[in-house]
């Protein structure tokens, strides 16, 4: 079709690269007159477009289905989902699961669109349900650049409108250089609705409970009425004559809790918005629950607030639902209405709200204020289980956001982070599981040295039978979460706790805080219970226990961040101390290189990925320079690190590499040999192979500033014997039908320092991967951005054994990282008795270092090794957190292990 606008597009450089590519529009049309002028333009730039060529092309077949064998890439913008109005055939029904649910609903599953521009026009297009799995695995997202090889036009048959094409088959070729994605045309302009079936809106990429998209109002503007005074209700009224077939007078109301919003949708609901809000509402009279249903959360949603006050005109007054959660009244000493709600609803009668400006709020309505229950660090280890209460603190770390999945074998996520706060009236921090609020703007931005309110949390506590208890808190359906630029206007500002709580913080000193916090890594809660009959009772699975020859599919169908705990059993048959050391190999695993400090000591993200072939793989990247080999004398004495008092050594620059180290990967505890050994930092430092080296290196330095310097190399060597491998192990590896190997860890299973100067990098590595591509919000004129890293670089790796001896698994075990002066992880005891235990503690650390000059970690390896090999030939039960990272990155972590008595036994016949 002849488009004057696209005549004039200009196309500059590779279309992967959207920096530089041209708008259209009426751009560059000086000079140009004549009409042959025109039509020569007009034909360049239909070659410029592959959207425009394959439009034209596919709609010439036959069969509305085209291969395109040399493929143009094309970058995705965005990817949206929503609920596709059938099950997918390829997923399980519950009911071809479990027999015994045979009458249960199918699951629902999604469709996602996605929008790809050429660098002259965009457009939306939907991914074959065959390439969902892309999406699970977060190996399509925003910012791929992809080749599509093959691709459909299809009607959708529910709509009269133009059809859409369906991506059949691509190739995902690596990450496009999006600096600022320019706003492109859409080739075929469409609706801001799903492309198939009859869904009018999309979900959150990832979850279901946060509002998205351009639907959902900001702000409703309250609104200057006329409160007539006389024709009010209360609601005490409202309960007791609500039977009869009167019309409801209007209530005037504050809202004092607000819940997440649920999503009730289904794969035959014919509702467009299948959306519903809880509210707790009170009166002079009392207090009662208000349900905000469909399309109104859209409208409403966002702008009821805790502290609102509604004017409620029209609505619907309903038997309430007995199984909702109920907030806790608190100090709030008020009557609650439990029989009834409120329900608001388009229609059957379509409601009626205003929103009464506060300053116009009159005190002879006596409405309630908003009563919290906000408790102090010092105060939580006396409080009861389940008990409800509201905290206010200093992030001082934030945990990566992971997903846990609400059914087996579906499709719908919870999404959660573990974030640790401080309030100064203690040395321990609150430890906080936080669950998605639908508050996805302040979720998102939690970030150290924040100030982060809480409300409606509950508290977990876990006492064991030795006395010992670990406690944290987690949100509740109402809770609702505050960071710094959200606290203005809001009711808790005033709370006693609150303002001494800002007294304390105009006390401290930036800078001693900043120096302890974290972000990311893996997160070892919440801890496993101490017995494993009480870890039975707390499991939610029909079978507890997996085989190891399960482990590989289990792993195979996590999807992206999924975090997910299992059990099996096995043998302990062989450990090894790992760290990510002062050397490098090549990819053939022969020759070590010496590394700058920098490489050795902070991770390095680079700071842009470019397009290459293939599917894109993490790659570490590799600076090296040679450096000459240490004195022996240093190689025998074993390496002082401390972050406060390091060792800092130059070494001469020359062209000398160190000659080829043992290749034995473990040794038996009768030998009393002792081994170098050396790490391969490529993807992470962080190897599978039996034959790989390992050696250890030192703790990076505590100042920023040194950063900035010279860098520095240094070889860190040491002679170790912290490896074992039983004598059934040696004589059955070589003749195993399957050998899993999930020992790799990757930088991100490391928490890294804080840093403001890159907090947008940071927010964006450690949240989810976002549904749309957005301008990048930080710049560096560095080549690569490197940070600081929370703990060492070290862990173990651990061979588990099947216990009929023909299948084996290797993990990893990452002893508990911590701070300098309080848990950042407050792992207990990974192995009861005299088995693995983790660090006990961040000062018992700090005095090993003053002391004997040592590492903590250095001291407790043997420990760690010695109880492995105490446990030779004896089954035992491993709990193991995996998680997938994205695509094929998938951290295998060894969380607890128990010895089998006879309880258990019982207890599993």
């Amino acid at each position: 079709p002849d488009r004057a606008e696209e005549t004039w597009a200009v196309v500059v450089g590779s279309v992967c690269s959207l920096g530089s590519v041209g708008t259209g529009g009426m751009e560059g049309t000086e000079g140009v007159g004549e009409s042959d002028g025109v039509e020569e333009a007009a034909a360049a730039t239909s070659y410029d477009s592959w959207i425009q060529r394959t439009f034209d092309q596919v709609l010439r077949t036959s069969d509305l289905r085209l291969s395109l064998p040399a493929g143009q890439p094309v970058t995705v913008l965005a990817l949206e989902r929503y609920m596709a109005e059938v099950p997918s055939p390829t997923m399980p029904s519950k009911a071809a699961v479990s027999s015994s649910h045979v009458h249960d609903a199918p699951l629902p599953t999604y469709c996602y669109d996605v929008t790809i521009t050429d660098g002259v026009y965009s457009e939306k297009c939907l991914l074959a349900p065959e390439l969902n799995l892309l999406v699970h695995k977060n190996a399509l997202h925003c910012g791929s650049c992809v080749e599509i090889t093959r691709c459909s036009y299809m009607y959708n048959e529910k709509k009269l409108c133009d059809g859409f094409l369906c991506i059949e088959q691509l190739k995902i070729m690596g990450m496009s250089d999006v600096g600022t994605p320019l706003k492109q045309k859409e080739y075929k302009a469409k609706p801001r609705m799903p492309l198939k079936g009859g869904k009018k809106h999309y979900l959150a990429l990832w979850n279901n409970e946060d509002p998205y998209g351009d639907i959902w109002v900001e702000k409703k503007l309250s609104q200057d009425i006329c409160v007539d005074e006389f024709k009010l209700t209360s609601l005490f009224h409202l309960e007791m004559s609500w039977k009869t077939k009167m019309s409801a007078q209007p209530l005037l109301v504050r809202v004092l809790h607000k819940a997440r919003l649920r999503y009730y949708g289904k794969p035959d609901t014919k509702l467009d918005v299948p959306y519903q809000a809880y509210f707790e509402v009170a009166d002079h009279s009392g207090m009662m629950s208000m349900v905000l249903w469909n399309s109104l959360c859209l409208e409403w949603y966002n702008s009821m607030k805790n502290g609102t006050v509604l004017l409620l005109e029209q609505y619907a007054v309903k038997p309430s639902y007995p199984f909702k959660t109920q907030p806790s009244l608190g100090k709030l000493h008020m009557k609650r209405f439990s029989s009834i709600e409120i329900s608001l609803n388009v229609r059957d009668p379509p409601a009626k709200i205003h929103i009464i400006p506060e300053s116009k709020v009159k005190k002879e309505w006596k409405l309630p204020g908003i009563k919290y229950d906000f408790i102090t660090r010092s105060e939580l280890d006396n409080l009861p289980n389940n008990h409800s209460c509201d905290v206010i603190g200093l992030v001082k770390y934030v945990g990566r956001t992971e997903r846990t999945r609400k059914r087996d074998h579906g499709e719908d996520f919870w999404i959660y982070r573990w974030v640790h706060i401080v309030d100064g009236t203690a040395e321990e921090p609150f430890i906080l599981e936080l669950f998605a609020t639908s508050q996805p703007a302040v979720f998102e931005q939690i970030h150290p040295m924040t100030y982060l309110v809480c409300t409606q949390m509950r508290v977990i506590r876990d006492t064991v039978e030795n006395g010992s208890c670990t406690t944290y808190l987690t949100t509740s359906n109402e809770s609702q979460i505050f960071i710094t630029g959200w606290h203005k206007g809001q009711p808790y500002t005033n709370d006693t706790k609150v303002k001494s709580f800002i007294q304390w913080i105009k006390t401290q000193k930036e800078a001693y805080h900043m120096e302890k916090t974290a972000i990311g890594g893996y997160y070892p809660f919440p801890p496993v219970p101490n017995t494993f009959s009480k870890y039975c009772k707390n499991s939610k699975v029909e079978s507890v226990l997996t085989t190891i020859s399960e482990m590989e599919k289990e792993i195979e169908s996590l999807h992206y961040r999924e975090r997910k705990r299992i059990a099996i059993q096995g043998i302990i048959s062989a450990i090894r101390y790992v760290s990510c050391g002062s050397t490098s190999q090549d990819a053939s695993g022969v020759e070590p290189m010496q590394m700058s400090k920098q490489q050795l000591f902070q991770r390095c993200i680079s700071k842009s990925n470019h397009v290459k072939e293939g599917r894109k793989k993490y790659q570490q990247s590799r600076e090296t320079s040679h450096g000459q080999r240490s004195p022996a004398s240093v190689q025998e004495q074993q390496y002082i690190v401390t972050r406060k008092a390091q060792a800092k050594r130059k070494s001469e620059t020359a062209g000398k590499r160190d000659p080829p180290v043992s290749r034995s990967p473990y040794f038996t505890r009768s030998s009393g040999k002792k081994i170098i050994l050396h790490t391969d930092v490529k993807e992470s430092c962080l190897s599978r192979k039996e034959s790989q080296e390992v050696t250890e290196l030192s703790q990076p330095s505590g100042s920023n500033k040194e950063k900035s310097g010279v860098p520095e190399t240094v070889q860190a060597e040491r002679i170790c014997h912290n490896s074992w491998q039983s004598a059934l192990w040696a004589a059955v590896k070589d003749n195993l039908k399957q050998h899993l190997h999930y020992s790799r860890v990757f930088p991100e299973s490391f928490p890294c320092k804080f840093d403001y100067m890159h907090k947008e990098f940071l927010l964006q590595r450690y949240n989810l991967q976002a549904a749309k591509c957005k301008p990048k919000e930080w710049e560096t004129n560095e080549e690569m951005i490197c940070f600081e890293n929370a703990c060492p670089l070290e862990y173990y790796e651990v061979v588990i054994l099947g216990i009929n001896h023909d299948i084996a698994i290797d993990v990893a075990f990452l002893p508990a990282c911590c701070l300098e002066d309080f848990h950042l992880f407050q792992a207990e005891d990974v192995l009861n008795d005299a088995v693995l235990t983790s660090v006990s503690g961040a000062s018992c650390q700090q005095e090993t270092i003053n002391k004997e000059g040592l590492s903590e970690i250095f001291s407790l390896s043997d420990e760690v090794v010695k109880a492995a090999a105490d446990l030779e030939k004896q089954h035992v039960i491993c709990i193991l957190d995996v998680c997938s990272l994205t695509e094929d990155k998938v951290e295998v972590f060894l969380n607890k292990v128990y010895k089998i008595t006879g309880a258990d036994v019982i207890n599993q016949t």
